[in-house]
Parts: structure tokens; C-alpha cells; sequence
């Protein structure tokens, strides 16, 4: 046995992932972690179907002005976002969705007043 291999096993039980920490650590000294992928509310709930009359389902599907919400912001498989998005026009078809909502809420409106009362620059 060389002298690097008795000096590796003296030192203890070897870390495979000791070498890619090294290797991504930032020059402050941390580590880079990496993102955990999102999960599915369908996942995780142990739903198989999406019906257009579960209004309150596809809701959360929808963002604050009617629009459905991407699967990287929720998590859905491919599969789940095509069921997904096939229940919500559905449901605005039967008009149990709204296609567009127009009312906004008290935090859209402060901001919106925010923008209008600032000074706007000279056009030349």
C-alpha cells in the first residue's frame, strides 16, 4: 500500500461528495445548495382527474387576473398542466370561470395610485 492510500484510510471513512462541495463552494467559503423541485398540489393530494366543476381546485390554478399559472410556478407535470388548463376553459366556457378579472384588489389599487401620482418625465 502506497503512503497516500494509509494516510486516506487513517483519516477516516472517504465522502464522495466531499470533492463537489469543494468544487462548487463560492470563494466566501459557502457551499452552493441546490433548489428542491416543486411538487404538484395533484401530486401530493393523490388527485388522478381534474373535473371543470371543481371551481375551487382549478382555482389555485389561476393567478389574481384570471391567467393559469405556468407549471414551474406550481410544480405540475406536463400531463397534470394539459388537465389543468383543458378544466379551466372548460369551466370558463360554462361561465363557472371568470376569462378576465377586472376588479382589482386593495393591493393592486394603492400601487396603481402609487404610479400614477408619481412624477412622470418630460417628453421633449
Amino acid at each position: 500500500m502506497s503512503e497516500e492510500l494509509k494516510k486516506a484510510a487513517a483519516a477516516g471513512p472517504i465522502d464522495p461528495m466531499a470533492a463537489l462541495r469543494e468544487k462548487d463552494a463560492e470563494p466566501g467559503g459557502r457551499t452552493r445548495t441546490r433548489k428542491r423541485r416543486k411538487v404538484s398540489y395533484l401530486t401530493i393530494n393523490k388527485i388522478d382527474t381534474v373535473d371543470y366543476k371543481e371551481i375551487a381546485l382549478l382555482r389555485r390554478f389561476l393567478n389574481d387576473r384570471g391567467k393559469i399559472l405556468p407549471s414551474r410556478q406550481t410544480g405540475t407535470t406536463a400531463k397534470q398542466q394539459r388537465m389543468i388548463s383543458e378544466a379551466i376553459k372548460r369551466a370558463r366556457e360554462m361561465a363557472l370561470l371568470p376569462f378576465v378579472v377586472t376588479e382589482m384588489s386593495t393591493e393592486r389599487r394603492e400601487s396603481r395610485r402609487e404610479r400614477e401620482a408619481a412624477p412622470q418625465p418630460a417628453a421633449e
